[in-house]
């Protein structure tokens, strides 16, 4: 052990998480949000702009398929109303009387029969154009929510360890798929309301150059609309939050369900599991149901309202076309344009389910991505070189996880190259923490870490892990075949590489073994493959990638003994040369390693070789008598 002098750093900044997991509410009509949103669409503005053509002339078509009907086929063809008795106040018709005359004389062909033409081309491009209105706009809407949810995903890659060890992982799933799939739902809405609220200005203009006191009359319906809406967003926005929540609180339930079904099912919970799922899915039945009312009778509404604006028409527009003031068509055509003025409306209240969800989603998805907790990364990083001679410093190093709780205290060793040494203590001493603080998985705040004469906090965290091969205790195996999962994308590890490190650590032999040799696809987990051989897998994966330092948090499974002398061979070829440190649980592992660092709540109680620390007769000795089995001691360490 070397004398050495505290250093102060500046304290690392405490966050708090509890804003990531609170509940957002979301705001109709989020002018910042929505301007967020449009960033990732931009790259798609000419697709976009192509959509908006479309639905223009779509909704064009629309308008002049109504004309059609109204002022050609009931003004034009049936009652004749372009004669000398024509009413005073004629109802534009958009030139499509014009246009089936001409047809009439091209085509050699009946007024009606001209007039069915020009109705069938509008109703063909109308629907024609429309749909590629549609597919320009969801294409559009999904490369753009592709861009940000791998951008998402990416930004949550980014977050250290102290950001998942306090954040329930599913909450973050939630924001990566139901809350971006809520986002492209608003937005698909939206781009379909553009069609609804085109035909509403053209009909208006018309119907206002007609009959400005029966419009009038109409408008004063929208004012009624619109209140109804308000009234509907203030009754169903904190309905619509809570439905988001339930379901997120059911897919965090869900995630750590079946992300433990081993554990569930081996301790018979499967009913109590059942109970609680079952409970938080009737809460959300409950809120989804309340907003399903709402809907409906906000709908109900409408389209009373609907009702009763046909009925002002037909009462008003009849008493017109009697005293010859309007055509039976242009009657006719007010009542298709009430439709389309007060479509939008509605749609719009439709949408307000969908709008209020979205808005909440987006809210949740922006939090993720301006959250910005990170490892700190200097300015001007140190440059390790360019191969690590593996001499490891720990001085006075002091960590906690959270403000109330120090974990390691004052910590100080050195580790020299190419020697071993097994960390070892009761659990929650502080073993795990040790290598963390290695890999930068953590900041802290008083103490330093070097490798090789270099504080590894002046260094890029990436640079560390890179140098740093790390096996732990829950290695972690990936979907995808047994090379990939050696390789894990790294481009200095070619195929020759893997499979000399998997001779190297014995795992070559299990490996042919497999129905596709190296080319096996492995499950969630690598739940194909047994302990042991994952574990064997784990020592390729480092091996493979050439680390100087090697950390080891040696797996305790129970394995056959075969496969045991397979892993003990394995690690010790793993460790050969390497400067290690080795959470050790195995006493065959700690007798071959150099030295044995004893931790007790977070302190360094003894320091020495096996023999050294026997001879003590203190902690070590009494850890080594129990087997290293976790046992209650009392305050001096000791057994109790």
């Amino acid at each position: 052990m070397s004398e050495t002098v505290p250093t102060i750093k500046k304290p690392a900044l405490r966050r708090d998480h509890s804003m990531f997991e609170a509940e957002l509410s979301g705001a109709v009509l989020n002018v910042h949000l929505f301007v967020r949103i449009l960033h990732w669409l931009k790259p798609y503005k000419l697709i976009l702009a192509l959509s908006g053509v479309l639905v223009l002339l779509s909704s064009a078509c629309t308008v002049l398929m109504e004309v059609v009907i109204s002022r050609v086929l009931v003004d034009y063809i049936i009652t004749g109303s372009q004669s000398q008795d024509a009413p005073q106040v004629e109802m534009p018709d958009l030139y499509m009387i014009d246009l089936t005359r001409w047809l009439e004389n091209w085509l050699e062909m009946e007024p009606i029969y001209a007039a069915g033409v020009l109705f069938f081309v509008l109703m063909i491009g109308s629907t024609i154009v429309g749909h590629w209105h549609r597919l320009t706009l969801v294409s559009a809407i999904v490369h753009g929510l592709r861009d940000l949810r791998q951008d998402l995903f990416a930004h949550l890659e980014a977050r250290p360890s102290s950001f998942y060890d306090n954040v329930a992982v599913g909450r973050v799933m939630t924001r990566v798929t139901n809350d971006v799939e809520s986002l492209y739902e608003m937005l698909r809405g939206m781009g379909s309301l553009v069609g609804e609220f085109v035909p509403f200005f053209v009909a208006l203009g018309i119907m206002l150059s007609t009959s400005v006191e029966m419009t009038l009359v109409l408008l004063c319906l929208v004012p009624v609309v619109g209140g109804a809406t308000y009234l509907f967003r203030q009754a169903s926005r904190e309905t619509f939050r809570l439905v988001r929540n339930t379901v997120s609180a059911l897919n965090q339930n869900l995630q750590e369900n079946l992300s433990g079904m081993q554990v569930v099912q081996l301790s018979g919970r499967e009913k109590r599991n059942l109970e609680g799922y079952t409970r938080i899915n009737k809460t959300n039945r409950r809120y989804e149901y309340r907003s399903i009312n709402l809907s409906i009778f906000y709908g109900a509404f409408n389209d009373t309202l609907a009702s009763i604006g046909l009925g002002i028409i037909i009462w008003y527009g009849a008493g017109e076309a009697l005293q010859q003031e309007m055509s039976l068509g242009g009657v006719i055509l007010f009542t298709r344009f009430m439709t389309m003025l007060f479509n939008p409306v509605v749609a719009l209240g439709e949408q307000l389910n969908i709008l209020f969800r979205a808005m909440a989603s987006g809210e949740r998805i922006f939090q993720a991505l301006d959250w910005d907790e990170q490892i700190h990364e200097p300015e001007t990083p140190a440059v390790l070189p360019e191969r690590l001679k593996g001499h490891v410093e720990f001085r006075s190093v002091d960590f906690g996880y959270d403000a109330e709780t120090q974990i390691l205290k004052d910590v100080s060793v050195v580790v020299e190259p190419g020697k071993r040494l097994a960390i070892v203590g009761p659990t929650g001493s502080g073993k795990s923490t040790m290598i963390r603080l290695l890999g930068r998985f953590y900041d802290f705040d008083h103490g330093m870490i070097f490798v090789d004469g270099v504080d590894v906090q002046d260094v890029f965290s990436s640079e560390v892990r890179r140098r740093i091969g790390v096996v732990l205790q829950d290695f972690h195996i990936f979907s995808g075949t047994i090379l990939d999962n050696i390789v894990l994308g790294n481009p200095a590890v070619t195929r020759e590489r893997a499979i000399e490190a998997a001779k190297t650590v014995n795992a070559h032999a299990f490996i042919l073994r497999q129905e596709n040799g190296y080319d096996t696809e492995l499950v969630e987990r690598g739940a194909n493959l047994s302990q042991g051989q994952r574990q064997l897998l784990a020592f390729a994966r480092v091996l493979a990638a050439d680390p100087e330092v090697l950390i080891l948090d040696e797996a305790t499974a129970s394995i056959d003994t075969e496969t045991e002398i397979l892993i003990q061979d394995g690690l010790r070829k793993l460790m050969a040369g390497r400067t290690s440190i080795v959470i050790a649980h195995r006493l065959q592992t700690i007798q071959e390693c150099d030295h044995v660092l004893v931790l007790h709540y977070g302190e360094v109680k003894e320091y020495g070789s096996h023999e050294e620390l026997l001879a003590m007769k203190g902690l070590y000795s009494t850890l080594h008598e129990l087997q290293f089995q976790d046992v209650s001691l009392d305050e001096d360490g000791y057994a109790s």
